[in-house]
């Protein structure tokens, strides 16, 4: 059986910061990044999005009116996409797996915004055989349904499966699925965690 490894994206494959985000949606509305913060994870907008529940669209709507100002689409977009750096450090360790014959897989939590700016500005995601995106399943981890629809889209036993994710609750629920999983905390470390389970 083909080996199977699932990685997040954020703070795994790629670096990122709310604050940023929050920090720069707010030079768009001219408003405190307090402001941005409370609208987006105070009032769950953040979840609601990366769940499939609000569309781009609504999440302007949104926007605009609990900051009682108007945004540019495309100004928008950017202001909430560009806080991505790659981790360049896990390239290598990508293309061993490849090379070694595992395939690799995202589960990731996030929305289109974000999916749609890093495919198209980074290659990090050449790598990957399938996604499997929060927004697009329209479930969240940790709940097991994403984990539960992973599995299933992949058509392989939770036996021949590797996760590797940032947040522990997700790990966590990995594991209670069968699921091998180590929650990451850098890439040399994650090298080590796949050769002592002969993932490569």
């Amino acid at each position: 059986m083909r080996r199977t490894v699932f990685l997040d994206m954020g703070n795994v494959l790629v670096w990122f910061s709310h604050e940023q985000m929050c920090a720069q949606v707010a030079s768009v509305f001219n408003c405190q990044p307090a402001a941005v913060h409370a609208v987006l994870f105070e009032d769950g907008l953040q979840q609601e999005f990366e769940s499939g529940r609000v569309t781009e669209a609504d999440l302007r709507h949104k926007f605009e009116s609990q900051l009682e100002s108007h945004a540019d689409p495309d100004h928008l977009r950017r202001a909430v996409s560009d806080i991505f750096e790659v981790n360049r450090e896990i390239v290598p360790l990508l293309d061993e797996l490849k090379r070694k014959g595992s395939r690799l897989i995202l589960l990731s939590n996030t929305n289109v915004i974000h999916f749609e700016f890093i495919r198209s500005q980074f290659d990090i995601l050449d790598w990957f055989d399938d996604f499997i995106l929060s927004y697009e399943v329209g479930s969240l981890k940790p709940h097991p349904e994403i984990f539960r629809f992973a599995l299933q889209r992949a058509a392989v036993g939770a036996e021949d499966c590797f996760f590797t994710d940032d947040i522990l609750e997700n790990v966590e629920q990995a594991r209670l699925l069968g699921i091998a999983a180590e929650v990451f905390t850098d890439s040399t470390t994650l090298e080590h965690q796949l050769r002592a389970l002969n993932f490569i």
